[in-house]
């Protein structure tokens, strides 16, 4: 006998929504039944492009005794309150990243989970894509030895350029380390587990950047956070990493994720991705490519198996536990690089849950 579906409600109806709604709605073990947002006309318009019955104020779905689940797609000022006020009517979170925007909001959000009895997921969960859980599976298989070190590149010169509306890009919270630093120290951690300290520098060229295109083009708007920041990260296992993240660079780079052990390397493919080719270079080798062998899906999956892990009493992966850790890290590098000193990282991470490989989010539970 299959179980009722999984009543969901979306909270944020912006541009991110449609890659989200795109893959909830196809789901069989979740029905998307209501999508919230401050601008209920924006709202609504979602709500009937992706054929959800409902839409409105955020307290209208908290309302909803069919919504067992809550998908926090707010901008990250918004993510604690949105999430605790989910968790304090007895629903289930899954946020966007970051989870919060310092240590204590975040320990609140711990707390509210346990305290209401109820689970809390957190972005990204691209690391249970094919490309990256490709690349996990084969370090964990031996491919290159023991994991010693990486390096991870992101540098761009900036959304400001083309995003119609980049300023919350910029804004408290943002900026190129907490924007996309999660996907990839997320990444490091599946890979090497808890750190321990990090050293980093950071800097600023511009105080105030002008939209580049849309109707905003030629508006300007501050900077809030450093847009240049490198890191060393230093983990419990005795490894380390040297991340680079840029709005800096006239050389654009992304997704560079390079791992180093034992008896080789490989490199990964963009942790902002859910597909992507792995290659191993053994030593004295030619290198090896890995097609991504896994599912294919795309935002919403990590939301699914936490929810599918509920159901049978397990950890899911994407867990606040990890959310809570990957931040402490993004923290203390803004600190390190603020300070211009080392900083520990005191968060632990005790167990990096691993991904049936044979899972299939198309498959419904029983």
């Amino acid at each position: 006998m299959q179980r009722e579906k999984i009543g969901v409600g979306i909270v944020g109806a912006g541009n991110i929504s449609d890659q989200y709604l795109s893959n909830l709605t196809t789901f069989p073990d979740f029905e998307v039944l209501f999508v919230a947002d401050l601008d209920r006309e924006r709202a609504s318009s979602q709500a009937k492009k992706w054929g959800v019955p409902a839409s409105g104020s955020l307290d209208e779905l908290l309302a909803n005794d069919q919504i067992q689940l809550v998908i926090n797609l707010t901008i990250p000022a918004a993510h604690v309150s949105v999430s605790l006020a989910a968790m304090n009517s007895g629903k289930h979170v899954w946020s966007e990243k970051p989870m919060a925007l310092d240590r204590s909001s975040a320990s609140q959000l711990l707390e509210a989970a346990k305290k209401n009895g109820v689970r809390l997921g957190i972005a990204p969960d691209t690391i249970l894509g094919a490309g990256v859980q490709t690349g996990l599976n084969a370090i964990r298989g031996g491919s290159i030895g023991q994991p010693i070190t990486a390096l991870t590149i992101f540098q761009t010169a900036g959304p400001d350029s083309w995003h119609p509306d980049p300023a919350f890009l910029f804004a408290k919270g943002a900026g190129p380390l907490f924007d996309m630093g999660p996907y990839y120290i997320t990444t490091l951690v599946q890979i090497f587990g808890q750190a321990t300290r990090v050293t980093a520098t950071s800097s600023k060229s511009q105080e105030v950047r002008v939209v580049g295109s849309g109707p905003k083009k030629g508006t300007s708007f501050p900077v809030e956070e450093p847009t240049q920041i490198t890191a060393l990260i230093e983990f419990a296992s005795g490894a380390s990493a040297v991340s680079i993240f840029s709005f800096e660079a006239a050389h654009e780079v992304t997704g560079f994720v390079e791992i180093t052990g034992s008896k080789g390397a490989i490199t990964f493919p963009d942790p902002n991705n859910f597909e992507g080719e792995n290659v191993i270079y053994p030593p004295d080798q030619e290198p090896k490519k890995l097609s991504a062998a896994g599912n294919k899906h795309g935002r919403g999956i990590g939301a699914l198996n936490m929810m599918q892990s509920l159901l049978v009493e397990k950890a899911h992966i994407a867990s606040a536990e990890l959310g809570n850790h990957v931040l402490d890290i993004l923290i203390s590098i803004s600190e390190s690089a603020q300070r211009k000193a080392s900083v520990a990282v005191v968060s632990t991470l005790n167990n990096n849950v691993t991904l049936n490989p044979d899972w299939d989010p198309l498959r419904r539970s029983s």
